[in-house]
């Protein structure tokens, strides 16, 4: 394999291999894998220890995911993935996976003190914003040569303070990803919480629905699926409970009494027992089952059901 030594260090470029080319569309990813040396993009200072750096992946082609908070995510080409550990524990990928490695020294870094210790496989997109940024940059460092007419002693230095550079746009990088990280509720989990509602929405006539089969569905596990719905202040349960008993008001609103019983629409809706039903939905409304049937579709009301 050709060996780089553009910034300073001479390595070797590999690309992992921990999965057959000839594996099937649906994939089952690995973690395992001898994982890739790196490109050390500035001298470690004395004293320095082996854990005492940020590894930088640039990803270039291939078959890979990232999977955060139980979600698995597929990279694209310029993606980079950012973790203090040199094997990301949450990337998965496959033989035909490509990645360019950097390793930084954390002294460059202006992390505040234990920022460090919570960076576990950031995602940067390298199709905008900061990551863009940094992902052309890392690149074109990797391959820079520099004026060969230039004195060697000019190009080191040159070389020295590109790296530096890439070091302080990675800070910025980081500093911007742990600042997401720390938000309520990221535009990957709203966007999956939708998903996931729209889910229940088109199965609430399943009995059998049950947060294992809804985390199943959507690739996710059930911990972090109760882990959404928690920060919108209520169970899955509960989420599931309230539109099924929507569901069943709005009908019984429209379905006059002996043309269904209310046995009959909670057991369509996924209530098992009528009895269990009847109490949820006092509960919820105030009034029981067969009180608001014969109220809401008598015919002063039917016009004005919600």
């Amino acid at each position: 394999m050709p060996r780089l030594s553009r910034i300073g260090i001479p390595v070797i470029q590999s690309d992992t291999a921990v999965m057959s080319e000839t594996a099937p569309a649906t994939r089952s990813y690995s973690r395992t894998g001898s994982g890739p040396d790196r490109i050390d993009l500035l001298p470690p200072p004395p004293g320095a220890g082996p854990d005492e750096h940020l590894h930088v992946g640039v990803y270039r082609r291939g078959d890979a995911v990232v999977r955060r908070e139980g979600v698995d995510i597929p990279l694209e080409p310029g993606d980079l993935l950012i973790s203090s550990a040199p094997q990301p524990p949450n990337l998965l990928h496959a033989v035909s996976s490509v990645f360019l490695w950097f390793r930084v020294p954390r002294f460059y870094l202006a992390l505040a003190p234990g920022e460090h210790a919570h960076v576990h496989g950031l995602l940067a997109r390298g199709s905008a914003g900061i990551g863009s940024l940094a992902s052309r940059f890392l690149l074109e460092l990797a391959t820079w040569e520099g004026d060969a007419d230039r004195p060697q002693d000019s190009l080191v230095t040159s070389r020295h303070q590109l790296a530096r550079n890439a070091a302080d746009l990675l800070s910025l990088l980081v500093t911007d990803l742990l600042e997401k990280e720390n938000a309520p509720l990221t535009a990957v989990s709203t966007e999956l919480l939708s998903r996931i509602r729209r889910h229940i929405d088109a199965n609430l006539m399943d009995p059998d629905m049950s947060p294992e089969s809804i985390a199943r569905a959507h690739h996710i596990s059930v911990r972090y699926l109760h882990k959404l719905f928690q920060k919108q202040g209520m169970t899955v349960g509960h989420w599931v409970r309230r539109r099924r008993l929507e569901e069943c008001r709005r009908e019984l609103a429209r379905t006059p009494n002996r043309t269904s019983t209310v046995a009959a629409v909670a057991h369509r809706w996924g209530f098992v027992s009528a009895a269990h039903f009847s109490r949820v939905f006092r509960a919820a409304f105030g009034v029981s089952p067969s009180q608001w049937q014969t109220h809401a579709s008598g015919p002063s009301a039917r016009d004005h059901t919600p």
